[in-house]
C-alpha cells in the first residue's frame, strides 16, 4: 500500500457555497486514511466519490479523462477543481498508476489509436473490441504491480462474469501488498473483495461501512429474493 491518507486544504478554500465545496462529503472532509490495498468509494449519484477520485488522480498526476503519466490528450471539462486543495500522504510515493474514467473510456482509447500504442493494450485497437473487452484488455496488459490505480466505475462495460474475471485480476495484483486500486463503483460484486475497506459517501459525510452493511448489497438481495412484491412496491407508487 502507497497512498496512506487524503487532506483538504480547508485554508485555501474561501467559500463552501459553491462547486465541488458545496458537496456535504466534501465540506465536511478532514482526512480520509487509506488502510488497504483494495478501497472502494460508494454512494448515490452526485454524493462526491467521483468529485474526490478525480482529484486524486490529478494529484497524482493521471490524466483525469483517463491515463497514466505520459497521455497527453484534450477532453473538454476533465480538470479537477479540487485538485489543488487536497494533500496526498505517501509511503512510499510511488508515480505509477492509471485512472480510469469510465465516461471517458472512448476518447482514451481514440488517443491511444493515434500515439500507436496499441501494443501495450494487447496488440488490438481497443475500439475494435467490444466496450467489456477492451476494459478487460486495459487490466490484463496495462496493469502492473507497484502502482496504484483509480478507477471510476469500471462495471460500466463489465457483464457479472467479467466483473468476476476483473475480481481474479484485482486479487492476482494486490495479493502481496505491490499494487493499490481506489475505485468508485454501484456493483455489489465488485464490492465483495474481500478484506476490502468501503467508504460510503451518503448521509453527508465519508464513513466506513462493511459490505453487509451497504445499499448496494441489500437492495440487490432483497430483489432477488423478493422480486415480485419489490416490483409491486415500485409500479404501486405509481398509480398512486
Amino acid at each position: 500500500m502507497f497512498l496512506k491518507g487524503i487532506t483538504l486544504q480547508k485554508e485555501k478554500i474561501s467559500s463552501y457555497q459553491s462547486y465541488p465545496f458545496s458537496i456535504p462529503v466534501i465540506k465536511s472532509l478532514v482526512q480520509l486514511h487509506i488502510n488497504s490495498n483494495v478501497t472502494f468509494f460508494v454512494g448515490e449519484n452526485g454524493s462526491g466519490k467521483s468529485t474526490l477520485l478525480e482529484a486524486i488522480a490529478d494529484k497524482c498526476g493521471f490524466h483525469t479523462a483517463g491515463g497514466g503519466r505520459n497521455n497527453a490528450y484534450h477532453v473538454d471539462a476533465s480538470e479537477s477543481p479540487l485538485a489543488d486543495y487536497i494533500r496526498l500522504s505517501w509511503l512510499p510515493k510511488v508515480t505509477n498508476g492509471f485512472f480510469l474514467r469510465a465516461e471517458t473510456f472512448y476518447q482514451f482509447a481514440s488517443h491511444i489509436d493515434q500515439v500507436g500504442a496499441n501494443a501495450a493494450y494487447g496488440g488490438m485497437s481497443l475500439h475494435h473490441q467490444s466496450h467489456g473487452e477492451s476494459f478487460l484488455s486495459l487490466f490484463q496488459h496495462r496493469f502492473h504491480k507497484k502502482a496504484v490505480y483509480l478507477l471510476d466505475e469500471p462495471e460500466a462495460a463489465l457483464s457479472p462474469q467479467r466483473q468476476l474475471a476483473f475480481l481474479r485480476i484485482l486479487h492476482n495484483l494486490t495479493e502481496d501488498g505491490n499494487s493499490q486500486f481506489i475505485i468508485a463503483t454501484h456493483s455489489p460484486i465488485l464490492l465483495g473483495f474481500p478484506e476490502a475497506t468501503i467508504f460510503s459517501f451518503d448521509n453527508s459525510n465519508i464513513h466506513e461501512v462493511a459490505y453487509e452493511d451497504t445499499d448496494h448489497y441489500q437492495i440487490t438481495r432483497g430483489f432477488l429474493e423478493n422480486r415480485e412484491r419489490f416490483l409491486y412496491e415500485i409500479f404501486k407508487e405509481d398509480d398512486e
